[in-house]
């Protein structure tokens, strides 16, 4: 479960994505950068924000997973910094280099996991919104070996045959697109 405030971000996330990008090893400048998709994922111990966001660049899709932090992370990647009005200063990180990020999605590929449903602080749920993907970990058998977790930048990726995985499905893509998987 996801709790989502009622607030103002300076700056925005999709912001501090798209600022980032530019400057990414895989990532291919093909015009404006704009969002196609996001959802998040639950950090279980609930300190940490993760969301994922898929964003186009002319006519290639990337995947962005981040995650929002009350403190700096030291080694992590650092996207951002925000204020968030309600959660005060928040530092924003590549999700691979988040070892959170690396645990709760291996988790949700391993348990046949999904993306989180979001309400208010007082419980209230909040509709899906339009852009929200869907997500489904393959899940594993028990008692099988859990690999590496290996992140697609660029959609669609490569993924080795047989490798548990994530998928997702947008409005729009209907056809599963393997986000991440175990290797």
């Amino acid at each position: 479960m996801a709790v989502v405030h009622r607030a103002t971000l300076t700056p925005h996330k999709l912001d501090l994505v798209t600022s980032w990008l530019p400057a990414q090893p895989w990532f291919d400048d093909g015009g404006p950068i704009e969002s196609v998709a996001t959802f998040r994922l639950d950090d279980p111990a609930g300190e940490v924000g993760i969301e994922t966001f898929v964003v186009r660049s002319g006519p290639q899709l990337f995947h962005v997973p981040v995650t929002y932090r009350s403190a700096p992370l030291p080694g992590g990647v650092l996207v951002g910094e925000l204020e968030h009005c309600v959660l005060g200063h928040r530092w924003i990180y590549d999700g691979p280099s988040d070892g959170v990020y690396v645990a709760t999605t291996t988790l949700a590929i391993t348990t046949a996991g999904r993306e989180v449903e979001m309400f208010r602080p007082d419980g209230t749920p909040l509709p899906r919104p339009e852009s929200a993907a869907t997500v489904t970990g393959s899940g594993l058998p028990d008692g099988t070996a859990v690999g590496e977790l290996a992140v697609a930048r660029a959609l669609p990726a490569e993924v080795p045959a047989a490798a548990a995985y994530l998928d997702a499905t947008w409005p729009g893509q209907a056809t599963p697109v393997t986000l991440a998987w175990l290797s």
